[in-house]
């Protein structure tokens, strides 16, 4: 007979910072592992990993169980009498229905958008009880609220308590029990049960998980001293034992086989949790003042008018004939309806008209633009809507780079604004669409390999000097940034550091275990949502405390798959430099249109050939000046092209380009019919 399976109901991952030790994909393979039927993610005081986790569990078989830890604090406003009083305390609360997951999400998301003050945001009991239906709650254990008030000996508050939280949950309310070996737990048990026996609360079993398994607990306790800035020889640090990890199935029945009902509810509770999150196709904002046309309407008429803007300012040249127009204008005429029918086939039109229109109002508010990056650049109707302002046709740049009907994806352009009046474009946005309708969007700062060589060597007590040494033979590259382990591989110092040193070995050994993990959170520099309906609606919430602007707690690659539209609205510094010249220049009587100058002025290109290229966008690093003092660029080909080789990957070819453009290599072509695509490559590819 199969024993009653058990279901792991409490489990952090790396989403909580600097806390828990598990990335979302390995957690859902141990459970996967272990036969385990279904896992709950409770990450403390978010749910920053909610959708990730959802799609990793479902594709492994493993049913996933939405829910978080959240800080219960007594009520100010007296819903709890006021006599009933415990320090912040975390209780358990999972998503059983949709309804479930909708107020867990109100309830985390008002966490950060209305708490105040220092420290882990905290819910009341007046808040769980706006947002308990379909939300099933575990009483915390030991650490618990519960448990704070019994250790503290305050029998009769906790007992109070319980009848509260009793009467928000009804029977959605369990009595959770911890045996990870600690005195709190032991001690407190019989009281637990007590009380569950005298209220008819049913019991559950649980484990806290922070990390994988038992050999992960030292460098845990270096995690939590990272997040704490103190070190493994202080002993008032934050100490767990090394069953803090992930326990099989088999070892939770034999810890718990005193108390089969505790085991069985797990089961019983993942039975009752019936909502499974899922990913979701984008769901664009409705395009304002359209007049009652579709927008595939109103597009047309917008892309016609600007088309002819543009050539009229652009492509047509003095002395031209009738008939050269209109060839040319054919020529464009033919490229746009190209476009616009594959932009109809994908049903994007929406998109292009929101991002025109912010781009327009902003030039309308003389707020500085950038003329366009990125395959975006390659659009004709990008180019008639005022998005960007490179001439695709002239550059013989490729629509289907942008939007492909063979590889269907969201469009996505970088648009560029003065870093100094980026937030009056946020601003405006916020008022056109609703302040509810959009957001900003969250980003993890991990422990990178020279940051966790210090962190580690610092909570391990090892002197600074020795610490700094070892961080600095870890290499920086930006560009093509490489891990801990790829540096112990290929850097002679530090292997011969980690073989002949103790210390050095059991410092490189946590730091391996730990890097990648999240440190901290922040918002994305460039990316916003704006969404058809208020943001909440779709995705859990978050506030910067330096920002009023909220972001989501998914970020840039989940949001999208939970059915929000991102929009990379980019603060450039060079814009505002550029608008600061301009000005200072008219202010001396010199009229400059930065729209009109040369892209062959022999000057420009003697300069750039000398390196001289401080504070000039993408080309100020020492390796990209040290690449255009071997090349000499002399058109604006030239930079297109090493721009674009400027990348991890395509990098390797830069020799040989400037070999091949300076004359010193033969070009040759993998095929007689790429010539005219690669010719102004030198016969290399380049399409980044």
């Amino acid at each position: 007979m199969n024993a009653t399976p058990f279901v792991h109901l409490r489990a952090r991952s790396a989403y909580s910072l600097a806390e828990g030790a598990i990335q979302v994909p390995d957690l859902v393979k141990l459970a996967a592992d272990d036969a385990m039927p279904a896992l709950a993610l409770t990450d403390h005081s978010n749910l920053f990993g909610a959708l990730e986790f959802a799609l990793e569990a479902g594709s492994a078989g493993v049913q996933p169980i939405p829910g978080a830890l959240v800080e219960l604090a007594p009520d100010e406003d007296g819903h709890v009498a006021k006599t009933l009083e415990w320090p912040r305390a975390p209780v358990l609360l999972l998503a059983a229905s949709e309804a479930g997951w909708h107020g867990l999400k109100r309830l985390v998301s008002h966490m950060y958008l209305e708490g105040s003050g220092p420290g882990t945001p905290v819910v009341t009991l007046e808040a769980l009880a706006a947002n308990a239906d379909g939300v099933i709650a575990l009483t915390g254990a030991a650490p618990g609220p519960l448990g704070q008030l019994l250790a503290a000996g305050k029998a009769e508050s906790a007992e109070a308590l319980l009848e509260q939280l009793q009467s928000v949950f009804a029977d959605r309310l369990y009595m959770e029990l911890h045996r990870h070996g600690t005195d709190a737990d032991s001690s407190l048990e019989p009281e637990f049960l007590r009380l569950a026996h005298a209220r008819n609360i049913p019991l559950v079993a649980t484990n806290d998980i922070y990390f994988a398994g038992p050999d992960m607990h030292a460098a845990h306790e270096c995690l939590l001293c990272i997040r704490d800035s103190t070190t493994i020889l202080d002993d008032r640090r934050v100490q767990l034992t090394p069953n803090h990890c992930f326990r099989s199935q088999a070892a939770m029945r034999e810890l718990f086989a005193d108390l089969p009902e505790a085991l069985a509810n797990t089961a019983v509770i993942a039975q009752r949790c019936s909502h499974v999150l899922e990913a979701r196709e984008p769901i664009l904002p409705k395009v304002p003042d359209t007049g009652g046309r579709s927008d595939a309407e109103v597009l047309a008429d917008r892309v016609e008018r600007g088309l002819d803007a543009r050539l009229r300012r652009h492509v047509f040249a003095a002395g031209m004939t009738e008939g050269e127009r209109e060839e040319q204008a054919e020529r464009y005429r033919e490229r746009l309806r190209h476009e616009l029918g594959i932009i109809s086939q994908t049903g994007y039109e929406g998109y292009f008209l929101i991002v025109g229109e912010v781009m327009n109002w902003s030039r309308e508010q003389g707020i500085p633009v950038g003329p366009g990056r990125g395959s975006g650049a390659g659009s004709v109707v990008a180019w008639a809507l005022g998005i960007t302002d490179v001439d695709p046709l002239r550059f013989g740049l490729l629509f289907e780079r942008f939007l492909n009907p063979e590889r269907i994806s969201m469009p996505d352009f970088d648009l560029d604004f003065c870093q100094q009046r980026r937030e009056e474009v946020i601003a405006h946005v916020r008022k056109l669409y609703g302040a509810d309708r959009v957001a900003q969007i969250i980003t993890f700062g991990s422990l990178k390999a020279r940051a966790v060589v210090r962190d580690v060597g610092r909570t391990l007590g090892l002197s600074y000097s020795k610490v700094d040494e070892l961080a600095k033979q870890v290499p920086e590259n930006p560009a093509n940034p490489i891990s801990l382990r790829e540096a112990l591989e290929s850097e002679k110092g530090l292997q011969e550091a980690r073989a002949t040193d103790g210390d050095v070995e059991r410092l490189f050994e946590i730091a391996l275990a730990l890097e990648g993990l999240n440190r901290n959170v922040s918002t994305h520099a460039a990316g916003l949502v704006i969404g058809d309906r208020p943001i909440e609606e779709l995705v859990p919430l978050y506030r910067d405390p330096r920002s009023e602007i909220a972001a989501t707690q998914y970020d840039m690659k989940r949001v999208e798959l939970a059915g929000l539209v991102k929009f990379d609205f980019l603060g450039l510094k060079t814009l505002t430099s550029m608008d600061l010249a301009v000005r200072l220049l008219a202010e001396r009587g010199t009229e400059l249109d930065l729209e009109a100058l040369p892209l062959d002025d022999g000057d420009t290109y003697t300069l750039l050939a000398s390196g001289e290229t401080g504070g000039i966008f993408q080309l100020e690093s020492p390796m990209m000046r040290e690449v255009l003092r071997r090349l000499q660029p002399n058109r604006i080909e030239d930079l297109v092209a090493i721009l674009a080789l400027y990348r991890p990957g395509p990098m390797d070819n830069i020799p040989t380009f400037i070999d091949r453009r300076r004359g010193r290599e033969t070009i040759t072509y993998p095929h007689e019919k790429l010539h005219d695509i690669l010719e102004e490559t030198s016969g290399i590819w380049v399409y980044q």
